[in-house]
């Protein structure tokens, strides 16, 4: 599965409750993805791709080309 290049952030697993009366009759699994943008960055004078999550983007971890 696809992981941030900057945070390394990727699959989260967990439980899904279902509520029923105020008791918590069933339990499923899944998952949690990663909110992930593929962006054009400099590295070394040249124009590469990389994944990088949100969180990365909005806080100014990465520099757009």
């Amino acid at each position: 599965m696809a992981k941030c290049a900057i945070c390394e952030k990727s699959l989260n697993y967990g439980n899904k409750l279902s509520v029923t009366r105020s008791h918590i009759s069933k339990r499923t699994s899944r998952t949690w993805k990663p909110n992930l943008r593929t962006v054009k960055i400099m590295v070394n004078g040249e124009p590469k791709k990389i994944k990088v999550c949100a969180k990365c983007l909005r806080s100014g971890k990465v520099t757009k080309a």
